[in-house]
């Protein structure tokens, strides 16, 4: 699973870290949510390839970012 983070769009809430750390940690700098570098395409913290059994958990970080910025290809 693809999945991408619109960093210009998120407000680091922190939400997506609360419920998938495993996935996504929160730059300390500016608050923003990135990829785990375990995950990340490129070096690109914006972007990332996730295990299936990772699924759920991305989903539901997507389904409580409440200005959408995650987006799960």
């Amino acid at each position: 699973m693809k999945v991408a983070i619109d960093q210009e769009q998120c407000i680091g809430c922190g939400s997506c870290n609360c419920v998938c750390a495993e996935v996504f940690g929160e730059d300390e700098a500016d608050g923003t949510g990135y990829i785990v570098k375990a995950f990340q395409i490129d070096g690109d913290p914006a972007v990332g390839q996730v295990p299936d059994e990772l699924a759920e958990c991305v989903q539901t970080a997507a389904g409580v970012c409440v200005v959408e910025a995650i987006h799960i290809e």
